[in-house]
């Protein structure tokens, strides 16, 4: 799950002078201005540009499968009489909300 939209790392990148962003096993990396090597960008770079956009398009739809789900394990379970399709939509749902995870 992408946690940044590419607009958002290449507006971040275009206003600070970075060059060629790229991601590489989950980490954004970049050419700071004046630079030969790329450094990865700052944690606390990327966290602000997520408090300050909000989830991204990817998220935004496993958000919205999630509720989705969770609305389809409560009906069913009310018509079936059985708490297993709310265990199984619990459990799907903790793995979508786990990936949310900032590493």
């Amino acid at each position: 799950m992408k946690h940044f939209c590419d607009d958002w790392i290449q507006e971040w990148c275009d206003h600070n002078g970075w060059t060629d962003w790229f991601l590489e096993c989950r980490d954004y990396w970049a050419f700071p201005p004046h630079s030969v090597m790329p450094l990865p960008i700052p944690k606390e770079t990327l966290m602000e540009i997520k408090a300050e956009k909000g989830f991204s398009p990817e998220e935004k739809i496993w958000l919205s499968i999630s509720v989705a789900i969770s609305i389809a394990g409560g009906v069913f379970s009310y018509f079936l009489n059985c708490p297993m399709p709310v265990v199984l939509a619990f459990a799907f749902t903790a793995i979508i909300i786990a990936n949310f995870e900032l590493d």
